[in-house]
């Protein structure tokens, strides 16, 4: 199955909310870019991008069942949406493992064991950052923490302005 029609899948999934389909798509699109950027395998960039599509899948369940969409609960409730989702899919039952943990920990930044799952943590938060107007001070620390990509860190840098050095280093 081609990623665009589970991107189509994906906008069926979420329950008529423009919000998540937004959010959903502008993730996908700096995963791709930054993955390319970062000249990741063919194979290791369609499952980032498929798990870009996939990660808040849990979102409208989420705020249906316990009010809002909170990082923890996305986590729980998507790892076992997004293996529902992809068993339509018809994809290799590895990359469909791979998606759904990345799934569910999109927003775990200690168990980062790929580039896949860097650079889904990454595109997240531009996404993020923006739509719920982030102080400059937490873009700042993010960049320098755990903003790992340069492809990443230079799409931080032209959304949000330069950072400067971090003098602690």
């Amino acid at each position: 199955m081609r990623v665009s029609q589970i991107l189509m899948m994906m906008v069926e999934e979420s329950q008529g909310s423009l919000h998540d389909v937004e959010h959903f798509l502008k993730v996908y699109a700096y995963a791709g870019a930054i993955g390319r950027e970062e000249g990741l395998d063919p194979q290791v960039q369609q499952t980032l991008e498929i798990a870009a599509l996939l990660h808040d899948i849990a979102c409208p369940q989420c705020r249906a069942k316990y009010g809002s969409a909170i990082p923890r609960r996305q986590e729980e409730e998507g790892e076992v949406l997004a293996r529902q989702l992809l068993a339509r899919a018809q994809l290799p039952q590895d990359q469909v493992e791979r998606v759904a943990y990345l799934v569910g920990h999109h927003h775990t930044l200690s168990l980062v064991d790929g580039p896949d799952y860097q650079i889904l943590l990454e595109a997240d938060y531009l996404v993020n950052a923006g739509e719920s107007h982030y102080p400059q001070e937490d873009i700042r620390r993010a960049y320098h923490q755990w903003f790992k990509t340069r492809a990443g860190r230079r799409l931080l840098q032209a959304l949000y302005g330069p950072i400067p050095e971090d003098e602690s280093r």
